[in-house]
């Protein structure tokens, strides 16, 4: 379970560090749910369309949808500190 939440939360960081945001992340969380065999592709499709339809940013959303699914509420908050570590890491800089 540890490691399993380590991956989830370096794969969203990578996604973070790696895109700008938007609908660049969908090409990046499709291909690191697919290498990992985490999810299939139609359940990706489905968590990147209810993570548009919800409030927020969609790398966040699909971040916490994704890690629920793969890991519960432990998974939620790993993926979504991961996707956001670059904004935080950038802040604390400043």
């Amino acid at each position: 379970m540890i490691k399993t939440l380590f991956q989830l939360f370096f794969a969203f960081a990578k996604i973070g560090f790696t895109s700008f945001g938007g609908t660049s992340m969908i090409p990046l969380i499709m291909e690191e749910m697919l290498s990992h065999n985490w999810m299939t592709a139609d359940d990706v499709a489905n968590i990147v369309a209810i993570a548009e339809m919800t409030p927020g940013s969609l790398g966040v959303n699909c971040a916490t949808f994704a890690g629920t699914r793969v890991a519960g509420i432990p998974g939620a908050l790993c993926a979504s500190l991961g996707v956001l570590a670059p904004t935080l890491t950038l802040c604390m800089l400043a």
